[in-house]
């Protein structure tokens, strides 16, 4: 049986796990290299991100993880877990703090401010909601929230949120009026590339399972391609195709 990792230095690696369950599905927590080898994809849940960098550097697991993400194995980043996952973070602590990397974007830590600014919001998810049926929104629920300012071309954005045009202006490094123009009023908070799966959100804290069932079968669609597949216990995932193209790609990111 191929389990599903669940990143377990800080933050809501419990809930995940929970999640995990509900479908049928066995999470173990990861907090050594060695462990990734027993895992065949690999959630990193959201926390307090660079708490959960200094942890990761304390146990010597950035090379396993960027090395995990470099195979292809499948990689789920929530919250901070994004913010690991990205290729770029803006509006770190002074120092910033070390990522995986992989996946090609611009994320901005806590964007949406502190913790007395976290709110829940329903989402319009229509590549969710055409995988995994049910409503066509999501209730997202962000917690000192990043966003994703920037993405690249192989990038699918996968959920979006409006926000006032100056609060985007003022944390975006965009610099183009005519780009700003385009960008302005939503950013992005869900995406997928390749095997990565990154959301700004905690799916985790509800009681809708559709973004772990969405994962579960991205990764056992990139599991079937190396001849192993992910074995849940008394749950049919059925098969999952190539992701839509139903959202626009937004701009690339420029070197």
């Amino acid at each position: 049986m191929a389990l599903v990792g669940v990143l377990a230095l800080q933050g809501s690696f419990n809930e995940h796990i929970a999640a995990l369950r509900r479908l049928g599905v066995k999470g173990v927590e990861i907090r050594k290299p060695a462990q990734l080898d027993s895992v065949a994809s690999l959630i990193i849940p959201g926390g307090e991100s660079t708490t959960m960098a200094k942890l990761a550097e304390y146990h010597n697991l950035f090379p396993a993880l960027r090395e995990f993400v470099k195979m292809g194995k499948p990689v789920w980043g929530t919250c901070a877990g994004l913010i690991f996952l990205a290729n770029k973070a803006v509006g770190q602590k002074t120092g910033g703090q070390e990522l995986v990397g992989g996946l090609d974007c611009t994320v901005h830590r806590n964007f949406f401010g502190s913790q007395i600014q976290s709110f829940e919001a329903e989402l319009p998810v229509p590549v969710l909601a055409s995988k995994e049926g049910g409503p066509e929104t999501f209730p997202g629920v962000f917690i000192r929230a990043p966003a994703i300012l920037e993405v690249g071309p192989e990038v699918q954005v996968l959920a979006d949120y409006p926000v006032l045009a100056d609060v985007l202006d003022s944390n975006s490094t965009i610099e183009s009026p005519e780009e700003k123009i385009q960008s302005e009023k939503k950013v992005i908070v869900a995406v997928r590339q390749g095997n990565l799966l990154g959301t700004a959100f905690h799916p985790e804290l509800t009681a809708d399972t559709r973004w772990h069932s969405y994962f579960l079968k991205m990764a056992n669609d990139v599991a079937e391609g190396a001849s192993t597949s992910i074995i849940a216990v008394g749950v049919d995932l059925g098969s999952n195709n190539q992701p839509r193209n139903d959202l626009p790609i937004y701009r690339s990111i420029k070197n």
